[in-house]
């Protein structure tokens, strides 16, 4: 099976503007709503992760971590922070600079750095015990994605 792009929008920012304040860390730092266009039928789950891809010391340094999500066309916003989430289909939150739940940009002051929501549609629920990072979760999803796709937003 071909994997074809995810395609999907995030709330209030087009791919490649600037990020929403209410989005960031100098704002109400809440996840944006995302609408997804063409999921497959065969996604079971979805995935979230936010990068800072413009660090200037850890590449695509992670802000966000959020898996499990069952697969839907419609991820409202404001998620809640914390480890499973019952109100979203015990979807899981991982480590990153937000720890178990969403922290979105906050560079210092005058420094532009674009920031990357990348979302994954897979086959399957990812059983990731111990500590939840990204680098452990694309090892244990390697195999299982069958469809991705990403926006990019810049803030200052």
């Amino acid at each position: 099976m071909e994997m074809n792009s995810l395609i999907f929008e995030c709330s209030n920012m087009k791919n490649g503007e600037k990020f929403p304040v209410e989005h960031t860390g100098r704002g109400r730092d809440i996840s944006p709503e995302f609408i997804i266009q063409n999921l497959s039928s065969y996604a079971k789950t979805l995935a979230i992760i936010l990068e800072d891809i413009k660090h200037p010391v850890f590449k695509d340094f992670t802000h966000w971590l959020i898996f499990n999500i069952p697969a839907r066309e419609k991820i409202d916003g404001d998620i809640p922070g914390g480890k499973i989430l019952s109100c979203l289909g015990n979807a899981r939150q991982g480590i990153g600079y937000g720890l178990y739940k969403y922290a979105g940009p906050k560079p210092p002051k005058g420094r532009q750095h674009l920031y990357r929501f990348t979302m994954y549609a897979l086959d399957s629920e990812i059983d990731l015990t111990g500590l939840p990072t990204k680098k452990r979760f694309m090892k244990m999803a390697k195999g299982h994605i069958i469809q991705q796709g990403s926006i990019v937003g810049k803030y200052e």
